[in-house]
């Protein structure tokens, strides 16, 4: 088995040492409601994003007991590709040979650790995330200066009132209008209804008031 570290538009990293596990993080997603009488209800959201984690070294002396292959790179030149990595705004591919995983992912964090009576060798841990590409859907239609918009008729519609007994259309102006001398303006609007004598309206007609 190998792991390879590759920039689609850079360097390739092949680790010299393999870790001694590789840790795989899968979680489903949940929305937790509550819910009166009930309490809390979890809701599936699907998968969360995967984390592959990791930790090895690198040496400054090739040995053949544990390096995968002589030309190992330089332990310093190593980790500062990581932290680039870590920086980038792009994600690099994730290759673990003789596994599925060929995957692009984020390097989320990477930890490192200098040892005493080890000069020159780097141990890190690693942390990776893997890449879901997102696509934001534009709208290709615009509005037309000249398209005609139907908005909902705001005016208010107009009061009517139902004649009682004893009524008379200074009273009814009064009450519904403030002010009783605008009685004039009931009777322009409802000549059809009370005739051609505005003190002769009857129970049971239905006036409309001026708005």
């Amino acid at each position: 088995m190998d792991i390879y570290l590759i920039d689609p538009n850079g360097p390739t990293l092949r680790l010299p040492v393999l870790p001694e596990e590789i840790q795989i993080k899968r979680e489903k997603q949940y929305e937790t409601v509550e819910i009166m009488n009930i309490g809390e209800v979890d809701f599936p959201q699907g998968e969360r994003v995967k984390e592959i984690t990791f930790s090895s070294f690198f040496p400054k002396q090739y040995d053949p007991a544990y390096c995968k292959y002589p030309d190992i790179p330089d332990p310093q030149e190593a980790m500062n590709q990581l932290t680039a990595w870590t920086d980038s705004k792009t994600p690099i591919r994730l290759i673990i040979t003789e596994t599925i995983h060929n995957i692009l992912v984020w390097i989320a964090a990477h930890d490192t650790t200098y040892k005493g009576g080890e000069p020159g060798d780097i141990y890190f841990d690693l942390t990776c995330r893997t890449y879901t590409e997102t696509k934001v859907r534009t709208s290709s239609n615009t509005a037309s200066s000249s398209q005609t918009i139907n908005r909902p008729d705001t005016k208010p519609v107009p009061k009517t009132y139902m004649v009682k007994s004893g009524d008379n259309l200074w009273d009814i102006a009064k009450l519904l209008l403030g002010d009783g001398s605008k009685w004039k303006n009931i009777y322009n609007l409802n000549k059809s209804i009370i005739g051609p004598d505005p003190n002769l309206i009857k129970p049971g007609q239905r006036l409309v008031m001026p708005s």
